[in-house]
């Protein structure tokens, strides 16, 4: 697509990681779970002849972007029908690391009352961390992790000053 078709004018100058995207039964549902128990926000929900789309993001990251991209298809408007849709679980999750011990017993806390904790909290291996799983309401696994070393490693390898 040309420059001139295009339907946004600001976009990255390379390659760059953005979203991960899920389908879910009950959009605001899940958006209110994402809102109460993450740090995202959302960006801006829609609707189209297909069904609703809201993306949501942690807006401290204007700069460089990474969305949580829900899609509610309305009943026989499903683009990928019939392939069925999985959850994210129970390996393959949502990584959000927190920046102490003390914010995932929160977290873990505050999910056990909401009755979506399914692990934790707890220390695990080095990579792993100290972390606590969660699952949002369609069934997806969110995991908060303390002292995973992400941002250490990133900077020992790339070199970049993650803050």
């Amino acid at each position: 697509m040309s420059s001139e078709q295009a339907n946004h004018g600001i976009r990255p100058k390379q390659a760059t990681w953005t979203h991960l995207a899920l389908h879910v039964k009950d959009i605001d549902k899940v958006i209110a779970w994402y809102e109460e128990f993450t740090h995202l926000t959302l960006l801006f929900k829609e609707e189209d002849e297909d069904g609703y789309g809201a993306w949501l993001g942690d807006k401290s990251q204007g700069d460089s972007p990474f969305i949580l991209v829900l899609a509610q298809f309305f009943e026989g408007h499903d683009p990928f029908a019939p392939v069925q849709h999985p959850v994210l679980g129970p390996f393959a999750h949502i990584g959000i690391e927190v920046p102490d011990k003390e914010t995932v017993d929160a977290m873990a806390a505050r999910a056990k009352e909401g009755d979506c904790l399914i692990l934790g909290p707890q220390q695990m291996p080095k990579r792993i961390g100290y972390i606590c799983f969660l699952r949002d309401p369609e069934g997806n696994v969110v995991e908060f992790s303390y002292d995973q070393g992400v941002y250490e490693k990133a900077k020992e390898v790339w070199g970049s000053a993650a803050s």
